[in-house]
């Protein structure tokens, strides 16, 4: 009798969770990336060494990269088109804004593929999901500043000296994150059940790349039109940030840098709510 009432009272005292899935448009739960934060630097750190593990030429495709791109812009649209490059040297008006266009278009592409990389993984142990492609854009930061070494070789070649509009980059390097971030999420988390996402992701890249100021400078853009249409693309207020604040080039991009902020929170956001709102079929259609 005395092991029925205290049973009973072990009962009482338990608690009882019960599990149910979500309905309509999740809660983000960005607390639980802070409880994760190890395991956000453990993927991050991975994504590092995997990258340069058994390269033979190890970080230097950082920079391989970029400056490849520049000398080929450099040949083809400099000296055979004749493209303006608001008259300063044409390498490095082209590198200069190669090198946040390369982490952004790597962190899109990694993001994008990181939860098909990871199936085994997330469909087997409970963790943020985001981890996954915020670790890949992190992960290019240092890519991003290895690349940014040779940019200040070649500015000290030129001699070109940063204005004091040089403490804008922080701020303008954290738009492109939440670009690349934003846009990498909304792939990633439609790349889990379309596959044929990973093929789809490089083209968009490369044909957004020509659609960005980076060939050619935005003073070209004229019409109207075609002007909107220019502003609209917010790594264009991005890139032409990074040529104001080291070159000095032109006026302060204020109005597209703003609408880069706008449209890159509206991409980060609705990015974040359409990824919760699909993992929980992510284990089963991966």
């Amino acid at each position: 009798m005395a092991v029925e009432v205290q049973t009973k009272k072990m009962l009482k005292s338990e608690t009882v969770i019960r599990l149910e899935p979500t309905r309509g448009w999740a809660n983000l739960k960005l607390s639980e990336l802070w409880e994760f934060r190890e395991l956000l630097f453990f993927f991050t750190w991975r994504d590092i060494k995997v990258r340069y593990k058994q390269t033979l030429l190890g970080a230097s495709w950082a920079v391989i990269q970029p400056f490849m791109t520049m000398v080929v812009f450099t040949i083809f649209f400099g000296r055979l088109a004749k493209i303006s490059s608001d008259g300063l040297p044409q390498p490095i008006f082209y590198y200069t804004a190669l090198v946040p266009w390369t982490f952004f278009a790597n962190g899109v592409t990694n993001s994008s593929n990181s939860l098909v990389s990871n199936v085994n993984l997330f469909t087997k142990v409970y963790f943020p999901r985001l981890a996954m492609p915020i670790s890949s854009v992190i992960g290019g930061l240092i890519d991003f500043f290895i690349a940014s070494i040779v940019l200040v070789g070649m500015m000290l070649f030129y001699q070109i000296t940063p204005t004091a509009n040089i403490i804008w980059l922080p701020f303008l390097l954290l738009i492109a994150a939440t670009i690349s971030l934003g846009v990498g999420v909304w792939f990633a988390a439609i790349n889990v059940r379309y596959r044929d996402v990973r093929f789809t992701v490089p083209f968009i890249v490369q044909l957004w790349m020509f659609a960005t100021p980076i060939a050619y400078p935005s003073s070209l853009i004229t019409d109207p039109v075609l002007r909107i249409l220019f502003n609209l693309n917010p790594m264009a207020g991005v890139i032409e940030g990074f040529r104001w604040a080291l070159l000095g080039k032109g006026q302060a991009p204020t109005g597209a840098t703003l609408v880069s902020v706008v449209i890159a929170i509206v991409i980060l956001v609705s990015g974040l709510f359409y990824f919760r709102r699909m993992e929980k079929t992510f284990a089963d259609v991966a």
